[in-house]
């Protein structure tokens, strides 16, 4: 019987409390997966996010309860969850690998049905789609129902709504992530643009085992906004239609003010039109510098070459 690898790659940011939760949950889920698939060992790969309470003493004590199936790397400091998936990738070895929140909103025993989509159905990848969001805010429902009909309308790569990082992948998929060695990551553009069979499990929203999130409305708001400039450069073109269209209207309403003069006459001094007028296309050039302004900061960080991460602690 051959033994073959699934890695699983765990972004951490002050998971204290959900780490020794999250482990035996797993273990747990690969007891039933060898009843099917035998052979099959986890490779764990806890990635430390700069975290700020006791994440990193939490991981030290699994890495030595199971020192051959249990690893971790620490950074520096906080650099995201970005950078944090990319050096999981780096770090895994397994014929397999998953991505998994340490929280257990992405239930562990759909992976069971993930290797089974991979070597039964043949995919490259299988992913997961939430399809409700029970128990979220519903403005922030709203707002990513709203960041998937955007995207997918303005990019060429089309982003499943719903879908989750949680997903297993084939060796060669995570091959052609990693040669994507870009700062400004968007994993979730990323695992679309490689391609590849993909296929999507739908789960119900589930909530974490403990802790809160600590993603608040303006990151997500943020990390939406990277993800568009990332991925799609209409933002460019609307910047561009915004400039020609303020510019005709203009020029119209200036040939329209001389025709009303030379009809009947200027009563009034116009300075309250003039202010109004140098107001509103000032705003239009600052909105259309601010875009692109955004897309060269992003060459800006780019041409530095930096490391997406660096580890401090590694085992």
């Amino acid at each position: 019987m051959s033994k073959q690898v699934i890695s699983i790659i765990v972004p951490c940011y002050n998971e204290e409390p959900t780490i020794p939760l999250f482990y035996p949950a797993v273990q747990k889920v690969f007891v039933k997966l060898r009843e099917q698939f035998p052979g099959f060992e986890p490779e764990y790969w806890f990635i430390n996010d700069g975290s700020t309470d006791n994440t990193l003493t939490e991981l030290r004590k699994l890495q030595q309860q199971d020192v051959e199936h249990v690893h971790y790397v620490s950074f520096s400091r906080n650099f995201g969850k970005e950078s944090a998936l990319y050096a999981g990738l780096q770090h895994a070895t397994g014929d397999f690998v998953a991505v998994m929140d340490v929280d257990l909103q992405d239930p562990p025993e759909l992976l069971i049905q993930m290797v089974s989509g991979i070597q039964n159905e043949h995919y490259d990848i299988v992913g997961s789609r939430r399809v409700t969001r029970k128990g979220e805010p519903p403005i922030r429902s709203f707002f990513s129902r709203a960041f998937y009909r955007v995207i997918n309308r303005i990019s060429q790569t089309h982003i499943v709504e719903g879908a989750r990082d949680y997903r297993l992948m084939t060796r060669q998929v995570v091959d052609a992530i990693l040669s994507m060695a870009e700062v400004n990551r968007f994993s979730k553009g990323i695992f679309s643009w490689v391609g590849f069979k993909t296929k999507y499990i739908e789960f119900e929203n589930q909530d974490r085992v403990a802790g809160d999130t600590h993603w608040s409305f303006f990151q997500l708001f943020s990390y939406s906004l990277e993800g568009i400039i990332d991925f799609s450069d209409a933002p460019l073109s609307i910047a561009s239609y915004t400039g020609f269209l303020s510019f005709f209207a203009a020029f119209f309403a200036l040939i329209f003010i001389v025709i009303r003069a030379l009809i009947y006459g200027d009563h009034t001094a116009g300075w309250p039109s003039l202010v109004c007028i140098i107001l509103l296309i000032g705003g239009l050039q600052l909105f259309c510098l601010g875009i692109l302004g955004k897309y060269v900061g992003r060459l800006y960080l780019e041409s530095k070459h930096r490391p997406i991460y660096i580890v401090k602690e590694e085992k």
